[in-house]
């Protein structure tokens, strides 16, 4: 399957896995969709890790698979669906960790911008290469993450930059061997797994809104979802085990 589903002990772990680099096809991306979906909905899922097989996280966009501009509606077709892979991760009811393990090109470079943190390996690299094969592409992506300058020189020119490039920028929260990229990631996704899943599915849909919203108007929010919280036995649970001083035993409720 070109991407696989692993689930143990609350955490998720995706794989792409359509070698030899990950292209997204039409198939995988529908693939993405549906496994991501499917972690919004699984109670026995907190947390999600997304992640490539082999050397490359994702090459990008299959070229083999492009729309075919004489057939109508096709390219609208393919841009839904490539818009809404990314928001089936962006959108996802849990948090979702990129272990970037490899190249992140294009589309794959997307595919991490989506995730909520971001982990990567010495090996990996990033790069919007679209110029180079005569399309644009990616530059609302990318002012997420960096300032108006190398914003476009990385969109005027496809440059591949490193993941010590990406860290120095503030941009990547971790870069590691590559042998430690995937335990670090599950050592991570395992403390927030720890938490009240309630708090945790609130945090990640609070966290998305603070994206679109004025601080006031944001902070309001929080504070309402802080009040919702506070009712439920999961935080009764987790101020009782704080003056216990154990472990919470949460519900989800």
């Amino acid at each position: 399957m070109n991407v696989s589903l692993e689930v143990s002990e609350y955490i998720a772990v995706v794989r792409l896995n359509k070698p030899p680099v990950n292209a997204l096809d039409r198939a995988t991306r529908q693939r993405l969709i549906d496994v991501f979906d499917e972690v919004s909905e699984r109670a026995d899922i907190r947390v999600a890790i997304l992640t490539g097989t082999g050397k490359y996280f994702c090459s990008g966009a299959d070229l083999k698979d492009r729309p075919d501009p004489e057939k109508p509606g096709d390219f609208l077709g393919h841009n839904r669906l490539t818009r809404e892979t990314g928001n089936a991760i962006r959108e996802c009811a849990k948090p979702v960790i990129a272990a970037v393990n490899g190249p992140a090109l294009g589309a794959g470079f997307g595919l991490m911008a989506a995730c909520d943190i971001f982990l990567a390996s010495e090996d990996a690299s990033f790069a919007m290469p679209e110029i180079n094969v005569g399309l644009a592409g990616g530059v609302s992506m990318l002012r997420t993450m960096f300032g108006r300058s190398f914003t476009r020189r990385m969109f005027f020119t496809g440059m591949r930059v490193p993941a010590a490039e990406l860290y120095r920028r503030g941009v990547l929260d971790e870069v590691l061997p590559p042998d430690e990229l995937l335990p670090a990631a599950l050592r991570l996704a395992q403390e927030m797994a720890s938490k009240s899943p309630l708090a945790l599915a609130y945090a990640k849909q609070a966290a998305n809104m603070m994206d679109l919203m004025p601080q006031r108007d944001g902070y309001r929010f929080e504070q309402n979802i802080t009040m919702a919280l506070s009712k439920t036995d999961d935080a009764k649970e987790a101020r009782q085990a704080f003056l216990e001083k154990r472990q919470p035993v949460y519900k989800g409720r």
